[in-house]
């Protein structure tokens, strides 16, 4: 009887601490490599995003100038791609529902508004601060112009 106790016992043996420790330890690993390489491609999708965003803008400012013979002013700003602006100069030809879809300009996606400035009639610029909403910066915190190339190093 004591034999077919002691072999129940085997039978019903389970894990030590250690080697729960062990597990939770490989996991709390894994589960930070993996949370890196998520983050790093949430980073590179917001760049993509800025891009695209920045792309439709752009493309708005240029309807916007062959109906008017000019980009909105700096303080016009890119809320006359929505509403028709009521300061000089006031456009001859604004298209009725604007020249961007909704009730505003969309923001980049770390919910801060696009940079814009005029330079003269014919020209402008388009940017977003990235990441941390302050001129300059490095990785995901450096500023994207509309106009630039991608390179595909999301590092700069």
């Amino acid at each position: 009887m004591s034999k077919t106790r002691s072999t129940a016992r085997l039978l019903q043996k389970g894990f030590t601490l250690i080697e729960i420790m062990a597990v939770v330890l490989i996991i709390g690993m894994l589960t930070t490599l993996v949370g890196f390489a998520v983050f790093k491609q949430i980073d590179k999708a917001r760049v993509s995003t800025t891009r695209a965003q920045m792309k439709n803008i752009e493309t708005a400012l240029e309807f916007y100038r062959m109906d008017n013979s000019r980009y909105p002013t700096t303080e016009q700003g890119l809320d006359a791609l929505i509403h028709k602006p009521s300061s000089e100069p006031i456009p001859r030809s604004y298209r009725e529902g604007g020249y961007l879809r909704g009730e505003a300009v969309p923001k980049d996606p770390w919910q801060e508004p696009y940079q814009y400035a005029s330079e003269s009639s014919d020209e402008f610029k388009l940017w977003s601060l990235g990441a941390d909403n302050q001129p300059g910066g490095d990785g995901t915190a450096h500023d994207l112009y509309a106009g630039d190339v991608d390179t595909g190093d999301e590092s700069k």
